[in-house]
């Protein structure tokens, strides 16, 4: 495992180990920050700051194996913090409308169908179905129960469910 090897390279100051890191989850990241803020600055601000909190506290990583959600709990909680100064009413989510998946049938804009659920439920759905992270790790990185988010994603599939229906099935499809 690639991942936890470096990760424990860069707990012990590997600075190289540590770029091998950040390159690995960049696309993630971004994909989070973007989910939450508003626009492409915002974004970079806080990855920036994430990542220089990483860096610097690289040494309280606890367990090398879940580098990755370690990260993206502090991008979150940089991206709150963003928020908060500059006193937004909820995070914007991320202006997925742009991004498609084409399968077999017919274009079905992911995306803008995750636009369409309660804000709360948008980031796990984004953590769970884009960035593939487990429960667990969902419930490490938003500091919450496992039962928690167990009850959002049934929640955001009911809501989804009720997206697609309420589009008379003709622009989505269920699977």
């Amino acid at each position: 495992m690639e991942i936890y090897e470096k990760a424990k390279l860069a707990k012990r100051g590997d600075k190289e180990a540590f770029v091998f890191l950040i390159r690995a989850c960049q696309q993630s990241l971004y994909v989070i920050a973007r989910s939450i803020l508003n626009n492409d600055d915002d974004c970079a601000d806080a990855m920036q700051e994430a990542i220089a909190k990483a860096f610097s506290n690289i040494h309280t990583l606890r367990e090398p194996a879940y580098f990755k959600t370690w990260l993206i709990r502090i991008l979150i909680n940089e991206c709150n913090n963003m928020i908060r100064k500059k006193k937004r009413d909820y995070p914007t989510p991320y202006d997925m409308r742009t991004t498609s998946y084409i399968g077999d049938y017919e274009q079905i804009e992911l995306f803008e169908v995750i636009n369409g659920l309660d804000e709360q439920l948008q980031i796990i759905v984004t953590l769970f179905y884009i960035e593939d992270l487990s429960i667990k790790e969902i419930s490490k990185v938003l500091d919450v129960s496992i039962g928690t988010v167990k009850s959002r994603l049934y929640r955001a599939r009911q809501q989804l469910s009720e997206l697609v229906l309420r589009e008379g099935g003709s622009k989505y499809e269920l699977s």
